[in-house]
């Protein structure tokens, strides 16, 4: 393929919460892989948040999961539009094109692309194929197609599923709107999915919302890297990584619920006693989630209480360990001794476990994650649910996680979602190689913006 620099320059514009910020990073690379200069806007401190992790303050106690703490940051980002006109137009004046990938919840950042003439945008979907055509289907009040399996299409209309106002709150579903109102125009959509796993609900979401046009669809995923550096060659030094690195293969599972979930200290002490009476290995990202700015100050960090001599047992026992910092979850998945993800099914970690080839351990809390949950258990079948959605304000028992972890990490249930896990994880993987379904997507991409 050519080397384009100097002819196209692409920028890319991120929502400013870690999941969003981490994918279009993680694109950039590989668009940069290609000889592409891109240009990465944010606010400087969501740009060095977004490098440091490279690879107001939450409110355990909420009954609603959805992070409402970080609105704030997202209405700010109204204020980016003038200077990233100013910067787009800068570019188009030493560029024969310029290209816009923005996040689909930044529209209103990105709406007068359309004055440039050399100027193309192409809007970035950062949830599931699956889940951009259920929310398109309950939007227009359509049913399912026929393409889609009987039980899912029944499981999809039931009363007693979330619908898109259950998943997220009021002044997000305005925000939403008002990003709708801004998109004047896309050349394209890009997707951080694999056709390999989703391939059917990109199309199907294509179709639901071509409205005659003849619009371009790329699933270039996944963005994460897909080959993670052995023993002795990794970037990251985490502590936790030698410890894993003493035990048996498949044998602990990871537990992580993200950036955006906090939990009470009921939920946390059930979750310490279930994986303790699991009897399963396990290490435990335990951290509080992140704040509007996470390099503020913003008062007294809460301390995350765990039940008095947890820590001291697990390490005795070498039963498992507690995280209390950033971790590298990509390597941990990775990781030969990893068999299992007690996951909030955010996207990001689905797309990174699914690559990995673990599977998940569904507990999904808000916005796109119950709709990814009924992906990895209902239609990809590699994972097994922890809590049905229709309790998502309970508090969830010790007896129920421990359940959860042995039927995944023992039983013959456990041991088909893991072969099914084990059988995608590699397919993915090699969706990325050269002549690979992903890869071929990520060069029609690059072929046409440099056309």
């Amino acid at each position: 393929m050519k080397d384009v620099s100097g002819s196209v320059a692409v920028i890319m514009v991120p929502l400013p919460a870690q999941g969003h910020l981490n994918q279009l990073l993680q694109l950039a690379h590989l668009v940069a892989s290609c000889g592409v200069p891109v240009h990465y806007v944010g606010s400087s401190s969501h740009n060095r948040q977004a490098k440091l992790r490279s690879h107001v303050p939450p409110s355990p106690n909420s009954p609603y999961k959805f992070p409402s703490h970080l609105q704030p940051a997202f209405d700010a980002t109204s204020s980016l539009r003038s200077p990233f006109a100013s910067l787009v137009r800068s570019l188009s004046s030493v560029s024969r094109r310029v290209v816009v990938v923005y996040d689909s919840l930044m529209a209103s950042v990105v709406q007068d692309t359309g004055s440039v003439p050399n100027a193309e945008i192409y809007e970035f979907n950062s949830v599931s194929a699956f889940t951009l055509c259920w929310f398109t289907w309950e939007s227009k009040g359509m049913a399912p197609p026929p393409e889609v399996e009987a039980d899912i299409a029944e499981l999809i209309s039931s009363k007693g599923f979330p619908s898109i106002p259950d998943s997220f709150t009021d002044e997000f579903m305005k925000f939403r709107a008002s990003q709708k109102e801004c998109k004047k125009f896309n050349s394209g959509c890009i997707y951080n999915t694999c056709r390999v796993i989703e391939g059917r609900f990109v199309d199907l979401f294509a179709s639901a919302t071509a409205n005659g046009t003849a619009t371009k669809h790329w699933a270039i995923g996944p963005f994460n890297p897909v080959k993670v550096p052995e023993k002795g060659s990794r970037r990251s030094a985490h502590w936790c990584m030698e410890w894993l690195d003493k035990q048996a293969p498949s044998s602990v599972i990871y537990v992580s619920f993200g950036t955006t979930t906090a939990l009470s200290d009921e939920q946390i002490r059930e979750i310490a006693m279930g994986l303790e009476r699991s009897g399963q290995k396990f290490i435990w990202v335990l951290r509080e989630a992140d704040k509007t700015d996470i390099f503020g100050g913003g008062g007294e960090a809460r301390k995350i209480e765990l039940p008095q001599g947890f820590e001291e047992m697990a390490a005795a026992r070498d039963l498992g360990v507690v995280v209390r910092d950033w971790a590298p979850q990509l390597e941990i998945l990775g990781h030969p001794a990893t068999g299992g993800f007690l996951s909030h099914c955010g996207w990001n970690s689905c797309m990174e476990s699914i690559s990995m080839g673990v599977p998940i351990l569904a507990w999904p809390m808000h916005s796109d994650q119950p709709r990814n949950a009924v992906l990895i258990t209902r239609v990809l079948k590699m994972g097994l649910t922890v809590k049905d959605w229709t309790s998502q304000h309970d508090v969830v028992k010790s007896t129920i996680i421990e359940g959860a972890v042995k039927a995944l990490m023992a039983t013959e249930e456990g041991e088909e979602v893991r072969k099914r896990a084990a059988e995608l994880g590699p397919a993915v993987r090699g969706s990325m190689d050269e002549g690979g379904v992903s890869r071929a997507e990520l060069d029609s991409f690059i072929a046409h913006i440099a056309r």
